[in-house]
């Protein structure tokens, strides 16, 4: 055996038993992110059925590395499907993208065994209405976390569920105090900007869970001329809050003071170390009023070191704070494609070259906004610093 054959060897015998030792508890998994490379990208079409289920809305993805399996949870409200994740299977590698095999749908129920109800049968029956955002799987036992933004108009607060592989509720996290909504609009969470992104930490013992914009305590969200802060915290897995920090999310890319609706704000996050992560900024804009929405789509590296933990400040406005310093990773408009409202994002397996991976997915809204969406998958390679 030469010897660059066997330093070749070596090396993936390492990255082998880094995975072992990560998928067993042994510490956090080694990433760097430096740029990540375009490998594919494949679509599913609008409104597909599948197994009595309509396919759309995917706003959260996660992949499991002891089986293989992906998930994806679609934030439909129960309006044309019952709330619900699929399990997939995503074929690529280093020679490209080259299809999606959805498996199973499985549908979300709350703790007394039911399905979640859609905002018309709320009114008749009761319950929570679920918008779900982002999903995990658990790294102890395969079993899923997914996030809820809640719904202002009904009382019900955003939260964070665990759930059991079919769907059963296993436990509720409490929603604290700043981020509960109130119905006059003066406290905690806005609609709509509220637990959009969260990921296990990189050691999978805790959760960070993402704001997707500002609550009304720390000034308004981001527009077409300027930016907004918001809240990402770590919590234990009894939901008590171990830290948290100030994220400045950018004005509007693509905006002008002539736009239309101009909208900017964090739809994922992703761990990559103790203190490192990911963070996923997602705008929507129409370059003109009553024009179609057209996205934006960028990936930031984070790093809590140094930053100010703020889960004690009430009001983040004209307060002293340190927020969490970003490097811009990816803008994906900049990658020559269609960029849809890209909301999910999540590692993968490790490629043949023992590179990392990461795909993201896009929630198509079911085209509602007639802005020809599409539920689009795109996977990469990540190039280490």
């Amino acid at each position: 055996m030469s010897l660059p054959s066997f330093h070749s060897r070596l090396a993936v015998c390492a990255i082998a038993l880094a995975a072992i030792l990560t998928a067993c508890g042994g510490g956090e998994p080694d990433r760097s992110v430096g740029s990540l490379k375009l490998l594919g990208e494949q679509r599913i079409p609008l409104k597909m059925a599948f197994k009595g289920s309509v396919v759309g809305g995917l706003s959260g993805i996660d992949y499991d590395p002891n089986s293989g399996n992906w998930v994806l949870i679609s934030d439909d409200r129960s309006e044309l499907s019952p709330a619900r994740f699929y399990t997939a299977r995503l074929n690529f590698g280093l020679e490209g993208f080259s299809s999606v095999e959805l498996r199973d749908v499985v549908y979300l129920r709350q703790a007394d065994g039911s399905l979640y109800p859609s905002r018309a049968q709320y009114a008749l029956r009761g319950g929570e209405v679920a918008d779900a955002e982002s999903v995990r799987f658990d790294p102890r036992d395969g079993s899923i976390w997914w996030s809820s933004e809640g719904d202002r108009s009904l009382g019900l607060q955003p939260f964070v569920r665990h759930t059991s592989a079919d769907g059963g509720t296993l436990q509720s996290l409490p929603t604290p105090y700043m981020f509960s909504m109130s119905a006059a609009q003066t406290q905690g969470a806005r609609m709509n900007l509220s637990y959009e992104a969260m990921s296990f930490s990189a050691d999978g013992k805790s959760l960070w869970v993402a704001m997707e914009g500002p609550v009304y305590a720390d000034g308004a969200p981001a527009t077409a001329t300027s930016g907004a802060l918001s809240r990402i915290t770590r919590y234990d897995l009894t939901g008590t809050m171990m830290a948290q920090f100030a994220y400045p999310i950018e004005a509007a890319p693509g905006a002008t003071p002539s736009s239309g609706a101009a909208e900017n704000g964090i739809s994922e996050i992703l761990a990559i170390d103790s203190h490192r992560m990911l963070v996923l900024e997602r705008a929507a804009v129409q370059p003109a009023p009553g024009q179609a929405l057209q996205f934006h789509a960028r990936i930031y590296e984070i790093d809590t070191d140094g930053a100010t933990d703020t889960s004690r400040q009430a009001s983040l406005a004209g307060a002293y704070f340190k927020p969490v310093p970003k490097r811009l990773v990816l803008d994906l408009n900049a990658l020559g494609i269609k960029v849809d409202c890209i909301e999910g994002m999540a590692w993968g397996p490790r490629l043949a070259n023992g590179h990392l991976s990461i795909v993201l997915v896009s929630d198509d809204n079911f085209d509602a906004f007639g802005a020809g969406q599409v539920t689009q998958l795109l996977a990469f390679e990540v190039l280490p610093k």
